[in-house]
């Protein structure tokens, strides 16, 4: 059989044989993925030789310097101190069971890997790890990979990964940057992907019926279908198995050992949001890349035809426009897939994300959630606040913040903005307007 691969657009067969799973696969792919890598590996981004700003770079640094340090407990290792340090909530908790990750060998239905998130950083645990995964979403270089070996050592120390991780995380599906790729598969009672009955790549628009293939999920959902919990078993189609009893799951103790995590959820909720933020920060990065790298070749190019510095090409602008434009529409959540049922976890993630705020005068904030109809109250992210967003090169920033006030004001009603009421506009223009301290004089 033959695996199908996409790098930078283009359809690749590559001659391998199946049974070596999703490892043969991502190590064929090595060489098409480095010269991807090689785009953002030169200037203006120069991504392997740039130093880190973000929030595991900081506790790096606070750790060098003796002013913080971790706490090591039998079994989970640095994981809740580490938790702590990040201020990554333990409720955000998500567990999937695929062979799909750096630790592969030690994932499997019984012993899945335990995700953690929080709206700027990641940590991968696995039972027995040799080490604990950390992704941050840096304001100038996408996402940013390390570990932390999990031995007691008396200064643990945090380590930046510029090689493997890319692979995987800096290739067309992460949109040609350094990002976060969510995925829905289909695997064996071992864990092993089964590649040959397809997989999903999954987002905010992604069908339920298509979300989290080997990720356990916890929570109710009503009549909607999803395949969650589901492990393939003998020589049946996979796309045919019968997943009844994966639905509407709240206790996942049957399934494994439970007492193994920090928490005995594997939220539904929580698993939405994920997929919303792991690609919107793909579509802030791509923003960002584009937008530097569009503005650094104009340089050059006056530069080399002896035109004065600052003056703008049309191309510079198309470009801006080209990678600026798919962001407002994801931030504004266009073609969001619409839920049919109500959406209920079954940890105490959702409250405690509603929580962080902030919020304007009426009380109403951009992280309420309705997951009633569709994932939020107001449809724009919140990752509008972000760091990453507000690192935007001037020109990307000023664009979306421009075209975001002419959808919010009526002025642009086009298809992709369809799904927004005259309420939901006038809503998000007030909540940002008390909220948001970036928005230039023009929205007043």
């Amino acid at each position: 059989r033959l695996a199908v691969g996409f790098v930078k657009g283009a359809k690749v067969i590559l001659s391998i044989p199946m049974r070596y799973g999703m490892l043969g696969f991502l190590m064929a792919i090595v060489s098409l993925t480095t010269a991807q890598g090689d785009d953002f590996d030169r200037e203006p981004i120069s991504y392997s030789t740039r130093q880190p700003e973000n929030r595991v770079s900081k506790l790096i640094a606070e750790l060098d310097a003796g002013k913080k340090t971790l706490k090591r407990e039998p079994g989970f290792g640095y994981l809740r101190s580490l938790l702590a340090e990040l201020q990554v909530p333990q409720s955000s908790q998500m567990l999937v069971f695929s062979k799909t990750s750096l630790q592969r060998h030690k994932i499997s239905p019984h012993t899945p890997r335990a995700i953690y998130f929080s709206d700027d950083t990641y940590i991968g645990y696995c039972q027995d790890g040799e080490v604990l995964e950390i992704t941050a979403a840096d304001k100038d270089l996408g996402a940013v990979f390390y570990t932390l070996v999990q031995k007691d050592e008396e200064k643990p120390r945090i380590k930046r990964n510029t090689e493997n991780c890319l692979i995987c995380h800096g290739s067309s599906s992460t949109k040609g940057v350094p990002g976060h790729l969510v995925r829905s598969v289909y695997s064996d009672a071992s864990g092993l992907p089964i590649l040959a009955a397809g997989t999903y790549r999954t987002n905010q628009t992604s069908p339920l019926r298509e979300r989290w293939g080997s990720w356990y999920v916890t929570g109710t959902h009503g009549g909607q279908l999803h395949l969650g919990n589901l492990i393939v078993r003998g020589r049946s189609r996979p796309e045919d198995a019968d997943n009844a009893a994966g639905q509407n799951v709240t206790d996942l103790s049957s399934y494994f050992d439970t007492d193994k995590y920090l928490s005995p959820h594997s939220d539904i909720v929580a698993l939405m949001v994920l997929e919303h933020q792991a690609e919107a920060q793909n579509y802030i990065t791509q923003a960002n890349f584009g937008t530097r790298q569009a503005l650094h070749y104009e340089q050059s190019l006056n530069r080399e035809l002896g035109k004065p510095a600052n003056e703008h090409w049309d191309s510079t602008k198309s470009r801006i426009k080209s990678v600026c434009e798919p962001l407002l529409e994801y931030l504004l959540f266009s073609e969001e897939a619409t839920l049919t049922h109500k959406i209920q976890g079954t940890s105490k993630f959702a409250a405690e994300f509603a929580q962080r705020g902030p919020r304007d005068k009426q009380g109403r904030s951009l992280r309420d959630l309705d997951l009633n109809r569709r994932m939020f109250k107001y449809p724009c992210s919140y990752l509008i606040y972000s760091d990453a967003f507000d690192a935007l090169p001037r020109e990307a920033k000023d664009y979306v913040l421009r075209r975001l006030h002419e959808v919010l004001t009526g002025k642009d009603t086009s298809q992709p903005f369809a799904h927004l009421s005259a309420s939901d506009r006038q809503s998000i223009r007030e909540i940002l307007l008390e909220t948001h301290p970036g928005l230039p004089e023009y929205w007043r």
